[in-house]
């Protein structure tokens, strides 16, 4: 648990942080570890994502190859897609989103679980790619808060993963107050067609 000096290693301990202990945790010995209970909870958070794919166009075959075996997801912590946005807390939007689309996004989106995060994941989904009309929705940050976003046409799978580890980053510096409890649902800006 920390390192200790000659007769002084019954009473005083030097703790990771750098300081001396003679409190309380001199009776653990060393059989536990002492940490905040937000950090371990943001450790386990980021390694135990449950992503929801909402796979919309080409860029779904590279999110095949990146969750195949040869990538392995898993061991990053988003092992298994889960099928129900109510079971999710990472939303994967991956391909052209279509203002016809837009509201189904944001309606997945009001339905996941707090605390929620959102990857974009290709050019399509970060700025509408080359797509540049009036029924593509010129990046998905327009309608919903974006935590991630990973560029390309389609994007790698090291840069999928790359994205993935600043993500576990992300969420592991997190703290609870940051997390918008009972914050209103997100609405979408749509266009109105004449």
């Amino acid at each position: 648990m920390g390192v200790t000096f000659g007769k002084e290693s019954a009473s005083r301990r030097i703790v990771p942080g750098g300081t001396v202990s003679d409190g309380p945790e001199r009776l653990l010995d060393g059989s536990a570890i002492l940490t905040r209970l937000q950090a371990a909870v943001n450790w386990g958070r980021k390694y135990s994502f449950f992503l929801y794919p909402f796979v919309t166009a080409c860029c779904g075959m590279e999110f095949m190859s990146v969750a195949g075996p040869k990538y392995d997801l898993d061991r990053f912590g988003a092992a298994l897609p889960r099928f129900s946005p109510r079971q999710a807390d990472l939303l994967m939007v991956v391909g052209t989103i279509s203002h016809k689309q837009a509201p189904i996004l944001v309606k997945v989106y009001n339905q996941m679980t707090e605390p929620k995060w959102v990857f974009a994941f290709g050019v399509c989904a970060v700025s509408g790619g080359f797509y540049n009309n009036y029924s593509v929705v010129q990046g998905i940050d327009t309608l919903i808060p974006v935590d991630v976003y990973v560029p390309g046409c389609p994007p790698r799978p090291e840069m999928v993963l790359d994205g993935l580890l600043k993500l576990q980053e992300k969420v592991a510096k997190e703290r609870w107050s940051d997390w918008p409890r009972g914050a209103a649902p997100v609405t979408p800006m749509l266009k109105k067609q004449e």
